[in-house]
């Protein structure tokens, strides 16, 4: 018989021997010491066969940028189901008692990267944002079509961490209510996942550095955070190194344009990759050669759950008048299935029961999920046969109430 309950902290080590085990990792000791620390502020639910964990969920106490406001989202990470326990019910029992405490403390929404992204939509998740990898052949100057803002860039000394938060961190806190879908990032967070001296999948990689824009003593205008890799010698001959852009942060196009030369024309290498680039990331329309700069993949990045669908969508903001009867299928979450009148517009927002009533859209909650930060459309979704549209022009409605003016996006995995 298999228990769910909270892990406490002198099984951590227990737990992230399973979740190594799952992930086929073996990481050296600095790493097995941060991830320790990290679930030590986690709160943590495990699957105990006896005294044997068997599965495991931790889950961070994130805020979540959401159109025109922040709500509660715990941000579910280490998810892992020992090889023994497969197909045992073991993953449906960890999220259905995470959800359970996610409404309890009136968390409206969940969120996750997924390892595997076939399993969670049974869970409601839907994929809310996308990620853009982005190369650029760095072997000759960055091509632009617009003119780089000309204030000085300076480097940010990485080596005292939380003097580098002090300068970056107050400029992505206010980045994250531009953009949807931006989890809080704590000075923890930043000191133990993005500023650590060596990055945790690849070695070769430098310690971070940052360069940011502005003239000294005013407020600065963006920021990049990235690391380097040396070339290789082959046959004789030196490959030019690698950029890796972890984020960049700008105020205006031209701003951002000044960061990208700068990666772009770093000594001896030629070559620099951005994973996890906003879709709509203004680079791809300001480079003179798209054939220089080049979208390599687009992926689903957070995957986000409506744990209470009223009141995730009364607690954002909307764009356009809406009045449309919902009607709403979640198997995980009953409370949240039926039918319901929603009247939204930029004054706010209402969703109540409406059984009598018609409806004008059918769909499940990982659909609505995915349309919630205005990053997927419901049109599309009609058009996959993944919502039914009884009332025409209903999910073209429905878009235009979601619609933002940048598209969500995060590159804080977790």
């Amino acid at each position: 018989m298999v228990e769910i309950r909270e892990v406490p902290e002198f099984d951590i080590d227990r737990a992230l021997e399973l979740a190594y085990l799952v992930f086929h990792d073996r990481p050296e000791k600095e790493v097995r010491e941060r991830h320790r620390e990290l679930l030590g502020h986690c709160l943590r639910i495990g699957a105990y066969d006896g005294d044997a964990i068997v599965g495991f969920m931790a889950a961070h106490a994130f805020r979540l940028s959401v159109p025109g406001a922040d709500l509660s989202c715990p941000g579910l990470t280490f998810v892992s189901v020992a090889p023994t326990h497969r197909r045992r019910g073991v993953l449906t029992a960890l999220m259905d008692e995470m959800l359970r405490r996610a409404g309890a403390a009136g968390s409206p929404v969940a969120a996750l990267w997924a390892s595997e992204a076939a399993i969670y939509g049974r869970f409601g998740y839907g994929g809310a944002t996308q990620g853009a990898t982005i190369e650029i052949d760095s072997t000759r100057p960055l091509a632009l079509r617009i003119e780089p803002d000309r204030r000085p860039l300076r480097l940010v000394a990485t080596a005292d961490p939380e003097d580098a938060v002090a300068v970056v961190g107050p400029y992505h806190e206010a980045a994250r209510a531009v953009r949807a879908g931006r989890p809080t990032r704590s000075d923890r967070r930043w000191t133990e996942e993005w500023l650590t001296e060596q990055d945790e999948e690849d070695e070769e990689l430098s310690p971070p550095r940052i360069v940011v824009l502005g003239e000294p003593g005013e407020p600065i205008a963006g920021y990049v955070l990235y690391r380097t890799k040396p070339g290789e010698d082959s046959g004789g001959v030196r490959t030019p190194g690698l950029v890796r852009v972890d984020e960049l942060e700008a105020d205006t196009p031209e701003a951002a344009a000044a960061l990208w030369q700068c990666l772009a024309s770093l000594d001896l290498t030629g070559r620099v990759i951005a994973w996890g680039r906003p879709a709509d990331d203004p680079l791809l329309h300001f480079a003179a050669d798209r054939d220089q700069v080049r979208v390599t993949s687009v992926f689903p990045a957070l995957w986000l759950r409506l744990v209470d669908v009223a009141a995730a969508l009364t607690g954002r903001a909307w764009a356009a008048p809406v009045e449309l009867v919902l009607e709403l299928t979640d198997v995980r979450l009953p409370a949240n299935a039926g039918r319901f009148l929603l009247k939204a517009g930029p004054d706010g927002a209402a969703y109540e029961p409406a059984p009598g009533r018609a409806p004008d859209l059918s769909l499940d909650v990982r659909e609505l999920a995915a349309c919630y930060l205005g990053g997927t459309r419901a049109v599309e979704l009609v058009a996959a046969a993944l919502v039914v549209e009884h009332t025409s022009g209903a999910a073209a409605a429905l878009d235009a109430g979601l619609r933002t003016a940048l598209l969500p996006h995060t590159a804080d995995e977790f």
